[in-house]
């Protein structure tokens, strides 16, 4: 039955206890662990029972105990140095302000299909999210001017049950907005500030939600209004659910509604950055509304939105890439192509490798890559892989060259340590770890922490890890309706001190998460020596449509249950950010067996790490470039699976890297983990610990990553914009009249001749000259950029490690070409060396070097 009206009941708080109500809707206590405390300390057990949720709880918990709290002196001190320490940080000088007082006017719009924010706020599936979420939250610490966007799901991500079998099931839950911290936004007249999208025949409307992130604001948007579709309000309900059509209509709303909903909000970003394809519509609507705006032409509005445009792609997964059929581009598209003054097949050539071929599906990701002036891969690896990907859109450029960069992914520290490393850091390291965990310095004095310290806060962690799973197993069987002698049974699997090794991520196939499970003999050997007990926890949930990553699981579970493993391999249900945090807070090892080099980054690693845990991973994503930074250091910070040889398959390399982790295992990982002195201290895996936090935690951690993003693509990108946007936008209107010009005449330019070194050998230090004739005609010489291309050969006769040295025209020919010459700095190697010549358009506002289609190789 509907109701005829509603209406909202907020929580009633006694006076004293109103500075819960802020504390609660601000989801800083999320990384606050004074905060948690306080909550926690209010009520504990229902602070468990509604999910960590502090909005929730505020609304069910007893007047009794409420005025019981209000009358407590202790809880209102309390309160009162958790509101003090809020109000101060929200004031408190920053990184941003401080370092870069002259950028004033900067905003970046950062848009995300999914927030990891905090357990309660079901918005995200996984890594993805957890990312984004700690984007956002480094960006308050930092108090960098920046806005988040993405969509409010009504049910979010699934909850995970296995049945009798093992076999993952999906149930989907709704989430209680008005029990959550996060308040609908209301227009100036109290009405609900709304937004619509165009789908086809109609329009569809949106609310705008905020959630405050510590400083940062994050926008999101919630379908289910009475006066859309039914199929409409849906469009909102599962993150990643439904068929093709459902993502399109999802994308439209995220990029396109998401850009609306900001300018409803009065605010204009300078920056815009795309978290993933899955928001790159937002860049075809800004250009739209500067076309409208600034009264200009496609190409034109093109340049300057390209200008303020980021683009971080996480998916070194072909399959993992957004693409959608023509007709279905066309029956949404149709009119928005009219509006852009496109015709229908240059509007879907903006998302097709080959912009000639109509039978092309339409990327997501080829969409970024085009409009964006700055993309990036998430690790030093997967930025390689990427340029490898997406080399065809940049034909004629070497794959080195091409315009994808890297920046590593790093953790907000402060979510994922433990309250006692959290204490144990504070006490040794000073409180500026927190404000500055980039300073290598700082991580330096983790040698200062006395071994017995650090080892007895880590064994409480493995502690409380052990009772945790021990309750979720018992509640897995309690659902189940296992037998009363299998729950008794649960309280006693594991060891508190045993060797814990942890494995929790999204089960997609290619992280094989059972490689450590190919040898069940050999493995029970490991797991079972009473002297040396080895344990292992799973957690992680597969794609619903994934039977590949359901399988893996339901082995698991199956091995599991045998006689040999029933005390020492556990499967954690319905993974989330609760099961995380105590696992990357508990675990010995954490295990990543990715195949290389299918994982672009991953995180989990990365926050066992900041708490003590040595990492076992193949070298793919993060852990590639760990590896190889501390290899000539001789400090040992975890261990590498494999090597970066080739395979013959993929059945070699699983079974040949599955024998190379048991053999980590047996001969490395176990014997430093058990090998005590007099005072039953592991000193050499102490050292280990020592070494990993010295050499990590600086460089892999959200401030890092959001400084090196605000240095090398914010400030460029807001700069080159606020130039581009000036006077009307006029240089980006002759920024569009000059690349129209290059390219309708870019078929004209040739090299016809490079001459210079001699045929006999040069001796190592003599200087080379090198002279170009080149036709241009109608161009001129101020419109490109002729370069000599310079390097040593290689057995395949391709030039390799080049270099690349701007020429300099110096004079005519009289049949019209241009003479272009270089004398570049002599060779210090010997050996077989090669040149060539290229030429690239050259304008002094483009905000990328390399135009896709405009570069002659002699």
């Amino acid at each position: 039955m509907k109701p005829v009206h509603t209406f909202r009941v907020t929580p009633s708080l006694p006076p004293p206890l109103e500075g819960l109500r802020e504390l609660a809707y601000n989801v800083r206590w999320a990384w606050d662990h004074d905060t948690i405390e306080l909550f926690r300390r209010l009520d504990s057990q229902l602070w468990e029972t509604s999910g960590h949720n502090p909005v929730a709880m505020l609304g069910s918990i007893g007047q009794d105990r409420l005025r019981e709290a209000a009358a407590d002196e202790s809880f209102l001190a309390h309160l009162e140095r958790v509101s003090r320490d809020f109000d101060a940080g929200s004031k408190r000088g920053c990184w941003f302000t401080r370092s870069l007082p002259s950028a004033k006017g900067l905003l970046v719009a950062y848009f995300s299909a999914e927030f990891g924010l905090t357990e309660c706020l079901s918005i995200f599936a996984g890594g993805l999210g957890v990312l984004a979420g700690d984007h956002l939250k480094a960006a308050s610490d930092l108090g960098l001017p920046l806005v988040g966007v993405g969509l409010l799901y009504q049910q979010g991500y699934f909850q995970q049950h296995l049945n009798q079998a093992g076999w993952q099931q999906e149930a989907y839950k709704d989430n209680d907005f008005y029990n959550l911290p996060l308040t609908p936004v209301s227009r100036g007249d109290g009405a609900p500030l709304l937004v619509e999208v165009e789908y086809p025949g109609r329009r569809v409307a949106a609310q705008v939600w905020r959630i405050q992130v510590g400083r940062v604001p994050l926008y999101l948007l919630d379908t289910n209004l009475p006066q859309n579709r039914p199929e409409d309000r849906d469009v909102t309900d599962q993150l990643y659910g439904g068929d093709l059509e459902m993502r399109i209509r999802q994308e439209i709303l995220l990029g396109i509604g998401g850009y609306r909903a900001l300018e409803a909000l009065g605010i204009q970003p300078t920056v815009y950055h795309m978290n993933e394809g899955h928001s790159a519509f937002l860049a075809l609507e800004r250009v739209r509304r500067l076309m409208e705006e600034q009264k200009l032409a496609f190409a034109e509005a093109r340049q300057l939105a390209t200008a303020s445009l980021v683009f971080t792609g996480h998916t070194p997964v072909e399959a993992g890439h957004d693409y959608f059929p023509p007709e279905l581009m066309n029956r949404y598209f149709d009119g928005f192509a009219r509006s852009l003054g496109l015709s229908q097949a240059e509007f879907l050539g903006l998302g097709r490798r080959d912009p000639a071929n109509a039978g092309e599906a339409f990327c997501m990701t080829v969409l970024a890559l085009r409009m964006a002036a700055s993309s990036n891969g998430v690790s030093r690896l997967h930025g390689q892989v990427s340029r490898r990907m997406w080399q065809s859109l940049w034909p004629g450029v070497p794959v080195d060259e091409v315009p994808i960069g890297h920046v590593t992914n790093g953790v907000h520290f402060r979510s994922w340590i433990s309250n006692e490393m959290n204490q144990l850091y504070d006490r040794y390291l000073g409180p500026h770890w927190r404000e500055e965990p980039t300073d290598r310095k700082l991580w330096q004095q983790v040698e200062k922490i006395p071994a017995e310290e650090l080892w007895r806060t880590h064994e409480r962690r493995r502690e409380r890890l052990v009772a945790f799973a021990r309750r979720r197993l018992k509640e897995q069987m309690q659902r189940r309706g296992a037998p009363q002698a299998d729950m008794e049974a649960a309280g006693e699997v594991l060891d508190p001190e045993a060797l814990t090794i942890g494995f929790a991520r999204r089960f997609a196939t290619y992280k094989r998460a059972t490689l450590l499970l190919r040898d069940p003999d050999r493995l029970a050997r490991i797991l079972n020596d009473p002297q040396r007990p080895v344990q292992i926890i799973y957690a992680g949930k597969a794609h619903p449509r994934d039977d590949g990553g359901k399988d893996l699981i339901r082995q698991i579970v199956a091995l599991a249950g045998s006689k040999e493993f029933r005390r020492r391999l556990v499967f954690l249900e319905d993974y989330d950010m609760a099961i995380s945090r105590y696992l990357v807070q508990g675990c010995d090892v954490w295990l990543n067996t990715p195949r290389p080099p299918l994982e672009a980054s991953g995180t989990s690693g990365m926050k066992a790490a900041t708490n003590g845990a040595l990492n076992v991973s193949t070298l793919d994503g993060w852990w590639y470039e760990a590896w190889k930074a501390s290899e000539s250091g001789g400090d040992m910070i975890g261990w590498a699976i494999g090597s970066e040889g080739a395979y013959d398959s993929t059945e070699t390399q699983d079974r040949v890297e599955a024998q190379a982790l048991y053999d980590i295992l047996e001969h490395d990982v176990v014997p430093a983990f058990f090998e005590r002195g007099a005072d039953r201290l592991p000193r050499r895996w102490i050292a280990h610990m020592r070494a990993s936090l010295g050499k990590l935690c600086h460089f892999y951690n959200t401030h890092r990553m959001v400084c090196e993003y605000t240095e090398r693509f914010y400030l460029i990108a807001d700069a080159r914009f606020r130039e581009l946007a000036a006077d009307s936008a006029a240089r980006a209107r002759a920024l569009g009249a000059w690349l129209a010009r290059v390219q309708q005449n870019w078929r004209q330019v040739r090299v016809e001749l490079v001459e210079g070194v001699p045929a006999a050998p040069l001796r190592l230090g003599e200087a080379v000259h090198v002279r170009a004739r080149v036709h241009l005609d109608p161009l001129r010489p101020e419109d490109v950029t002729a370069e000599l291309y310079l390097g040593r050969v290689d057995a395949r006769g391709e030039i390799i490690e080049p270099t690349a040295s701007a020429m300099q025209c110096t004079g005519r020919e009289a049949s019209g070409a241009w003479i272009f010459e270089a004398s570049p700095p002599p060779s210090v190697h010997s050996g077989l060396h090669g040149y060539t010549v290229r030429v690239l358009p050259y304008h002094p506002d483009l905000s990328v070097a390399l135009v896709p289609g405009l570069i002659t190789w002699a």
